[in-house]
């Protein structure tokens, strides 16, 4: 396996980007992503999970085949939340600090000025990064053209299809001609996933699949606790309070839980917050300012809310209820102990789910303790 990304034929320039982001050795997504799409550039599909390294594993990649030159939009990223979308875009801006000749990449999302990322669009753009509402808006306003597009990422597009992207994504695809490659990254694959390959890949696409067990951030403290259901919310509340700093996600499955669960903490005086579905996008912005500038400590997430959430030195994740697909206890884990640093994975267990600890161990190759008051 390579060591470093000079190995992997990453352009000079590139790496000193990423040597100045702290990005040395390349992640098991990178190594393998990598030197397909730079030799082959045929089409992909990638299993990933957040916090793996996939936006340098295609985003690298992308950077070095569109020609700066030709003032065309040639690569077209589509990501499901704005939160994702600007992410991606602010670490291909990071990479590039070193190139000498400008590669302009342009985010488009919901939520902000359409008219100024109009105004934006009218200068030389060779990558768009959007979410697919918005890049439909663009283009039935005349402002997006995608006729010189050679490569589109679908970036987590299990998400796009469960938010209802599919007819978005389906019409997007349509519009670019001169297509040469599709990349695909999705942290699972229902059915829905198979049926967009098929209708928007060559026959039998490239394939990565991560091996589970090197998915999971080994500077993770894996801990559980057995609980009752109507022990969580007490237990929760004792956590936090001896958090001093220490600021940290809750997953719930369902919005109502979500919901409820931060009714009852904000009651009890702790500084906490809500992030799920149902939230406009102003008031989704508004939480993560708040998380991001300190001013809430905690955030209650749904696990499709929590996408593209990128906030550092997470202490730690709380499971309120274990997810129902392994795939999701590698991407809530993900989101703490990142850029070297440690974090807990704390779940709490109904004394009767305790059968499914020894699984995810096994799966996921690490191991749990019990976390004692």
């Amino acid at each position: 396996m390579s060591q470093n990304f000079r190995e992997l034929d990453v352009r000079h320039d590139l790496i000193r980007g990423l040597e100045e982001l702290g990005i040395l050795v390349p992640t098991q997504v990178q190594q393998k992503v990598i030197p397909f799409l730079l030799k082959e550039g045929a089409d992909l599909v990638a299993q990933a999970q957040t916090g793996t390294g996939k936006t340098a594993a295609f985003g690298l990649p992308l950077l070095m085949k569109v020609n700066q030159k030709v003032p065309l939009v040639q690569g077209l990223v589509i990501a499901p939340t704005r939160e994702l979308a600007k992410q991606i875009g602010k670490q291909l801006f990071k990479f590039t600090k070193h190139v000498q000749e400008k590669i302009f990449v342009e985010v488009i999302t919901g939520g902000d000025n359409i008219d100024r990322q109009v105004e934006a669009l009218k200068r030389p753009t060779n990558i768009v990064v959007g979410t697919p509402g918005r890049i439909m808006d663009m283009i039935q306003r005349r402002a997006l053209s995608l006729d010189a597009v050679k490569y589109v990422v679908l970036d987590e597009a299990d998400e796009m299809l469960s938010m209802g992207f599919k007819k978005e994504l389906q019409e997007i695809l349509k519009l670019t001609p001169q297509r040469q490659s599709t990349w695909l990254f999705s942290a699972t694959f229902p059915e829905a996933i198979h049926a967009l390959i098929k209708g928007c890949m060559a026959p039998n696409p490239h394939t990565i699949q991560i091996d589970q067990g090197h998915v999971v951030n080994r500077d993770i403290d894996h801990r559980f606790v057995i609980l009752k259901p109507e022990e969580k919310t007490p237990y929760i509340t004792e956590f936090l309070q001896r958090q001093k700093e220490g600021r940290g996600l809750i997953f719930c499955r369902t919005k109502a839980d979500a919901n409820t669960l931060c009714r009852e903490l904000t009651a009890l005086g702790l500084p906490v917050d809500v992030l799920q579905g149902d939230l406009m996008q102003k008031e989704r912005d508004k939480v993560m300012r708040a998380f991001k500038k300190e001013r809430v400590q905690f955030v209650v997430a749904t696990d499709v809310a929590a996408r593209g959430i990128d906030v550092a030195d997470l202490a730690f994740v709380i499971h309120h209820q274990l997810p129902d697909q392994l795939e999701y206890y590698t991407h809530r884990s993900g989101r703490t102990a990142r850029a070297g640093k440690k974090g807990m994975s704390l779940c709490l267990i109904h004394p009767k789910e305790k059968w499914k600890l020894p699984q995810l161990e096994k799966a996921l190759h690490v191991t749990f303790r019990e976390l004692r008051a």
